[in-house]
């Protein structure tokens, strides 16, 4: 193979099932997805993320076997990045540092953080690095935007980087311009919403999916404070069932008892006016932030890229145009190739466009 080519393995870890794929630099050779069923996960049940690590690994194993794959012939391998400490964007990478924090969990369970394990586990086969790349907890936020309004509750920066970090630079190569020249606001709208700001290259704002900004397919975002106390506080929900009326049963799914847009969408076209209601809100919420973003830009944005699972759809595209159009212009990329982020994350790496950073 010659020295400008890379084979990169890339591992997804989600919470019920596991994206992988390998690349000879930015093209797929293939990809697969292993959806894992109630009943193989049963066993993990109530336990530690990280007791699935074997499972999926032998998942990927198996499938890798069966189809004659030689790992010998890879570059490198990179992982989903999970819940580590705040870090600066960019590909890292994994060491017992990295891998001793992720067991520790201090910042929560989640699915992706098995994706560092996984990695070092594939790339250790044949000697070769392993990254994670612009994982949830890339934070680059300014002092001025951690302030919640009560102290000791900060905001905290946790969102879809991955992605939005990825389509901000294919946007810049796309324009044959430095990513750090331009100024962005970039709406990942997929299960969850990230909405960002982006100015000299860094991610200055972001909503944080799990607690604030538009609401979603399933998330609630941002809540009336005094009668979420009320409700916390009323007896009748337990803090779990609370977390899951927020985080999985919020958005779509509790106006409209489904998280799924195209169903939305066409009750809609049958003419169902509470259906309509719901997501003319949602549009709302989304072109709000997208709004809030602009200030925090000084009205001074280059454009507003538009990605994730709802950005295959065109009626959710026209709806947000009309309300925005006149902050910058439009430009979608559909659905959220985190296995392509993190194989390009890794290749600017390999090819000494960036350098790789350590954890510490």
């Amino acid at each position: 193979m010659g020295n400008d080519t890379f084979l990169i393995l890339a591992i997804n870890p989600g919470s019920t099932s596991t994206k992988f794929a390998v690349y000879r630099n930015e093209q797929e050779i293939f990809s697969k997805t292993l959806r894992h069923s109630d009943e193989e996960l049963l066993p993990f049940a109530d336990k530690p993320i990280l007791d699935q690590v074997d499972f999926r690994y032998n998942s990927i194993s198996k499938f890798l076997d069966e189809r004659n794959f030689d790992l010998n012939q890879m570059s490198a391998v990179a992982g989903r990045g999970g819940l580590l400490k705040p870090l600066a964007s960019g590909a890292y990478r994994i060491n017992s540092q990295m891998l001793s924090d992720l067991k520790a969990a201090k910042r929560g369970e989640h699915a992706s953080n098995m994706g560092a394990f996984l990695a070092k586990r594939f790339a250790a086969l044949s000697n070769i690095p392993a990254f994670i790349v612009d994982p949830v907890c890339v934070d680059e936020w300014p002092p001025v935007a951690r302030f919640s309004g009560l102290a000791g509750l900060d905001r905290e920066c946790l969102s879809h980087a991955l992605n939005t970090k990825a389509i901000c630079k294919r946007f810049a190569k796309e324009q044959h311009k430095p990513y750090a020249d331009l100024n962005l606001i970039v709406a990942h709208l997929g299960s969850g919403f990230s909405i960002s700001a982006h100015c000299n290259g860094k991610m200055i704002d972001v909503t944080n999916s799990k607690e604030e900004g538009a609401f979603s397919s399933e998330r609630a975002g941002s809540l009336p404070v005094s009668k979420l106390i009320d409700l916390c506080f009323s007896g009748n929900f337990s803090k779990k069932e609370i977390q899951k009326k927020i985080f999985g049963r919020g958005g779509f799914y509790s106006y409209l008892q489904t998280n799924n847009l195209p169903e939305v969408l066409q009750k809609i076209e049958q003419g169902d006016e509470k259906t309509k209601l719901v997501f003319n809100a949602l549009i709302y919420q989304i072109v709000k932030e997208i709004g809030a973003m602009a200030t925090v830009l000084n009205g001074k944005a280059d454009a507003i890229l538009l990605t994730g699972g709802f950005i295959h759809s065109q009626e959710v595209i026209a709806a947000i145009k009309k309300k925005t159009n006149w902050i910058a212009p439009t430009h979608t990329y559909p659905g959220e190739d985190e296995l392509r982020a993190l194989a390009e994350g890794v290749l600017r790496v390999l090819r000494n466009e960036e350098l790789a950073l350590k954890y510490c």
